[in-house]
């Protein structure tokens, strides 16, 4: 069956399942496979659940009636998304960078949900199955579209810009992230910069911050779009507060880098429109959570749990911000970073030494990479050892950063964090 005859299908009801624990009624499951599983073998389940129809690439399972075979599933996927994307009138807002790229999502969604009806990518959703899914949640209704566009090579984001073809973008940064599969820093600016290529061949905008050379030299010969002048920031201590026209905006997000990301949401907001009153509200009654930026109180101790995600780059400027805030006993609690590459070693040291130069109460460092560093005085080579080490020496009165990689999933540690 070809693309134009399930598009038939799926346009009866703009339902996509690809979990049969999740099925909804008259959608249409695709039977994606990964390294442990194969959707294959859920087709008929996903029939007998509801589903209309199921779409598989193994002819064994081409059983039933309502099965279509094709040659394969995610490549069916991503070509009936990108044929939704040439059919739909909606304008979509493409978004990437380093660090950053999910809360930025949520504010502009906050933001522009206040007047359009809007669709945003769940959670972070936002690789080469993700994309997909989430134009597949677009609707005739949808009147704005916000994607997240995730990448750890070169030319995913090129891809993926062919899948949602976005009339504007942004990038949140360049930063020291996925080093080892972009190749290094020039390798991270090159790949997210791909969003901007698109952007100039098709003629379409970019929202900026006029603080970052790199944002601007990249841009030169794309329609533009900066931060609006009147936005500034003025405190982070803990949450960001800024001057917005003749008023201010005084958010739960904690940590001077998120001004960028509120300053593009009320720039967005902006230029689509919405009022500053309803921009307003919406920065202010955003709360993060799943682990981003949460600030959390546990016994006598107050929590900043950054547990997500980390790289070098989103570790130094979170060290730096909590640096600056005002507490009395401040104690660190970091991760290994992953996906560095070669540079490994050398990122992890660096971040040693500047935690060593910021003189905390108490700094601690968990994981293989931050063992093999100088960092031999609170320095556990696995979460188990510091458990231990925690159990033994609870922490008292104090302001604690955790922050991580995902991997390390160090949110485990507010269990244990009770004094």
């Amino acid at each position: 069956m070809k693309i134009p005859d399930i598009y038939q299908l799926y346009s009866k009801h703009y339902l996509v399942d690809t979990d049969t624990r999740k099925i909804r009624k008259n959608s249409l499951f695709f039977a994606l496979k990964g390294d442990n599983f194969n959707g294959n073998k859920f087709a008929e389940k996903a029939l007998s659940l509801g589903a209309s129809y199921a779409i598989v690439d193994e002819k064994e399972y081409h059983t039933h009636p309502r099965t279509i075979l094709v040659d394969h599933v995610l490549e069916t996927l991503q070509q009936l998304a990108k044929h939704h994307r040439t059919l739909l009138k909606t304008p979509i807002i493409g978004l990437t960078g380093s660090n950053g790229k999910t809360t930025t999502k949520e504010l502009i969604h906050a933001v522009l949900s206040k007047k359009y009806k809007t669709t945003a990518t769940i959670g972070n959703l936002n690789n080469h199955i993700g994309v997909p899914l989430t134009l597949l949640t677009m609707t005739p209704e949808t009147e704005i579209g916000i994607v997240e566009m995730g990448a750890n090579h070169q030319q995913e984001i090129a891809f993926l810009c062919a899948l949602c073809q976005p009339n504007f973008g942004y990038i949140t940064n360049f930063g020291k992230a996925h080093l080892e599969g972009f190749g290094g820093i020039e390798g991270v600016i090159k790949g997210k910069s791909e969003l901007y290529t698109f952007l100039e061949e098709n003629h379409q905008s970019a929202f900026i911050n006029p603080e970052d050379a790199i944002q601007v030299e990249k841009t030169l010969k794309i329609n533009t779009l900066p931060f609006d002048a009147d936005l500034k920031f003025i405190e982070a201590n803990p949450f960001v507060k800024l001057s917005f026209d003749s008023d201010h905006i005084q958010s739960k997000l904690i940590g001077a880098y998120n001004y960028t990301n509120i300053a593009i949401a009320c720039t967005i907001g902006r230029y689509f429109d919405v009022t500053d009153a309803h921009i307003k509200n919406a920065i202010e009654s955003y709360t993060p959570d799943n682990n981003r930026s949460q600030i959390i109180s546990k016994g006598s101790n107050k929590i900043i749990l950054d547990a997500y995600n980390a790289n070098p780059t989103s570790i130094e400027v979170a060290l730096d911000n909590f640096n600056a805030i005002d507490a009395k006993h401040k104690t660190v609690i970091l991760g290994d970073m992953f996906e560095l590459g070669a540079t490994s070693l050398e990122e992890h040291q660096h971040i040693v030494d500047l935690v060593e130069k910021l003189d905390f109460d108490n700094s601690y460092f968990i994981g293989e990479n931050f063992s093999q560093t100088s960092a031999k005085k609170g320095c556990f080579q696995t979460f188990e050892n510091f458990l231990v080490f925690l159990k033994r020496n609870p922490l008292k009165q104090q302001s604690i950063l955790i922050k991580g990689s995902r991997g390390m999933r160090l949110e485990r540690l507010l269990a244990f964090i009770t004094s």
